[in-house]
């Protein structure tokens, strides 16, 4: 059975479920870690995802996995969502995320800053420009690309 079929079979049956409770399918991996064998769905909607829904889909994919047997070594299943913490890795994901809160940290301070969190104003020619708040005022960084080491969608509660 190869992992490409394993991951296409999943897709399939995981889809009526997430359409149903209106959630979208993010990906499906299926990797070995150790001696264990991992099948990791990945789903989100705008709000955010929460752990219940997680569970929910869980539940009713194992049901129909069971049902299709598609694997046959023994695998946990894993229902997550990457929304909350979603990483920002490519120069394409901080472009869909424009107008969005992220968290960075960089590999060397631009502003005597090297961890902030703020609004992702624009990213284009390979720089983000992120306006942070210190206290009432408000300022913008032009972060470059290269000096990102880490960087994920923040979550604010307004």
């Amino acid at each position: 059975m190869s992992h490409h079929h394993v991951t296409a079979v999943t897709e399939k049956l995981v889809q009526p479920i997430l359409e149903e409770m209106n959630l979208e399918l993010v990906e499906v991996e299926y990797k070995q870690e150790g001696k264990n064998w991992y099948l990791r769905v990945f789903i989100d909607k705008p709000e955010g995802v929460d752990i219940e829904e997680c569970g929910q889909v869980s539940e009713k994919l194992s049901e129909k996995l069971d049902e299709e047997d598609p694997i046959e070594f023994p695998y946990f299943l894993e229902v997550a969502s990457p929304g909350a913490e979603r990483p920002l890795k490519t120069q394409e994901d901080f472009k869909k995320y424009v107008g969005e809160h992220v968290y960075m940290k960089l590999y060397e301070p631009i502003d005597q800053e090297k961890e902030f969190e703020g609004t992702l104003v624009s990213f284009e020619n390979e720089t983000a420009i992120v306006e942070i708040r210190i206290k009432t005022k408000k300022k913008q960084l032009e972060v470059p690309f290269s000096k990102i080491a880490k960087a994920n969608l923040a979550v604010t509660f307004n």
